[in-house]
């Protein structure tokens, strides 16, 4: 297979297992690319650096491989080779990247991704010598969606403002009737500057921003993060420490999975769901709070281990409250199944076959759902999943039903994961000491959170401090999944296609 030649031309890459990294000419950039997608790996990450080195990165996956891709630049440089056509998901990496440091991709899509009207015209936050403008005005956002012609199409804007809580979103659906022609997204609208956020903070500290980047998914970005740090320094973490992280990312898991039931019976209008999973929810935050100190683990991974530790008999407790939501979640998924009303709302909407999948890339829970069996817990693991052994919760489908389905199998194989972690929980310290690395090393962390793999790309700066930090939620490759998902469903199906998604907003906007 033509992509052996490159890992076999690679070297190994600090922190995650199974990195590896690699420079290219620019001649090679595509031919990577290519070969790595003839290989059925996927492009995980695209981003651009223009601080100190010049340079654009590809990060891809494999079935036994990260191969990280850098394509250097010179200092002078404004565009790179684009792999939108190879990898569809490269597009909206590129144009993000595009507007943060000025260096644009070929591509034929050359709108702004993130530069909203709040933005100063020609600021580039992560370029050179980066700064604000002074009295320029703001451009005006006239984002150019791609419109639809013919007889009866008519357009249906929603957001960026919603009637909810959630975050905004401008979604613009191309309709006949009810039918749905074509969907467009614009996002991001919550862009917090996050990556140069990164660069003005300590080395050792930036695990706190990592586990901020989405809040529903803190453990495995702080964990992806202090993988990688720990990769730089050469730091051992105490097999205590890793089963409790591990305990801890199957808790965030679990949490999600049962917020995400109730609120996908809700929206087939069975509010009964929404009611129960509720109530287990907070059941199951409670118990968290009682072993692990937090309801929401935000600090609870921090370099060199866990902040806090806990003890063997309120792990056993943990384990036991959550066998019994497991047979409730049991119980109420047979009532799911068995609902006209339910069925009806689920199985053969949204779908997305596993050519569609492979196509676009799509990751982590969704891909499972079409047929994809990637899972880093099971492929690439790291202690203690080496030795837990994660069976992987897949379907055939691609539908509602089946990522539903999907969410049940793997909050059953949370609950028999924390058991097992509760069983065999080591004794020892929870902590070890972490030091800053040289300037200038670079490694990646990688960690399979409840929505997909979550990775970090982590450069050490001088002093102690972050040169570069890319953080990359799988969001970024199954939200354009969600444009194609909704083609030739109605409308109103449209919240519940998007919740079997449960994308994140801020995971994206950066």
């Amino acid at each position: 297979m033509a992509i052996r030649k490159w890992l076999d031309r690679s070297k190994a890459l600090s922190g995650a297992p199974g990195a590896r990294r690699i420079d290219v000419a620019a001649d090679e950039w595509r031919e990577v690319a290519l070969d790595v997608a003839a290989a059925r790996a996927r492009l995980q990450a695209l981003w651009t650096d223009c601080t100190h080195d010049v340079a654009a990165r590809a990060l891809y996956m494999g079935d036994d491989f990260l191969l990280l891709v850098t394509l250097p630049l010179a200092s002078d440089a404004t565009e790179y080779p684009g792999l939108a056509d190879i990898f569809p998901a490269a597009g909206r990496m590129q144009r993000a990247a595009a507007d943060l440091t000025g260096l644009r991709a070929s591509s034929t899509d050359t709108r702004p991704w993130l530069e909203h009207a709040a933005w100063p015209q020609g600021y580039r936050p992560l370029a050179a010598g980066a700064e604000q403008p002074d009295a320029v005005p703001p451009r005006a956002d006239d984002y150019a969606f791609v419109r639809v012609a013919g007889e009866g199409v008519h357009e249906i804007p929603v957001g960026p403002v919603h009637a909810g809580i959630i975050e905004p979103g401008h979604f613009r659906f191309s309709v006949v009737g009810e039918k749905v022609l074509k969907l467009e997204e614009r996002l991001g609208y919550v862009h917090k500057g996050i990556e140069q956020l990164f660069t003005r903070m300590p080395l050792l500290e930036g695990y706190r921003l990592a586990a901020r980047v989405s809040g529903d998914s803190t453990v495995a970005f702080s964990w992806a993060y202090c993988q990688a740090l720990e990769g730089l320094a050469g730091c051992t973490v105490p097999p205590r420490a890793a089963c409790l992280r591990a305990l801890a990312l199957e808790a965030e898991r679990i949490a999600n999975h049962l917020g995400d039931l109730g609120a996908l019976g809700n929206d087939a209008g069975f509010a009964f769901a929404l009611a129960q999973f509720s109530r287990l929810k907070e059941t199951w935050l409670r118990a968290t709070e009682l072993a692990l100190g937090r309801r929401y683990l935000f600090d609870f991974v921090v370099p060199g281990g866990v902040a806090v530790d806990t003890t063997t008999a309120r792990v056993a407790e943990l384990a036991a409250r959550a066998r019994a939501i497991g047979a409730e979640a049991a119980m109420l998924r047979h009532i799911l199944d068995e609902h006209a009303g339910v069925r009806d709302r689920f199985v053969g909407t949204g779908q997305v076959t596993l050519e569609l999948a492979r196509q676009l890339g799509l990751v982590g829970l969704a891909a499972r759902a079409s047929g994809s069996n990637r899972d880093l817990r099971a492929d690439l693991p790291c202690e203690p999943y080496d030795r837990l052994a994660v069976r992987k919760a897949t379907h055939v489908d691609g539908d509602v039903a089946a990522r539903v389905a999907v969410r049940f199998d793997e909050l059953a194989e949370s609950i028999r994961l924390v058991g097992a972690i509760a069983s065999e929980l080591p004794a020892g310290s929870f902590k070890a000491g972490s030091a800053a690395p040289a300037a200038g090393a670079t490694a990646v962390g990688a960690i399979e959170g409840w929505r997909g793999p979550v990775f970090v790309a982590l450069t050490a700066g001088e002093s102690g401090g972050i040169r570069r930090c890319h953080p990359h939620d799988p969001s970024w490759q199954n939200w354009p999944a969600l444009e194609h998902a909704i083609i030739g469903n109605i409308v109103p199906d449209f919240p519940l296609i998007n919740k079997s998604f449960n994308l994140s907003y801020s995971g994206h906007d950066l």
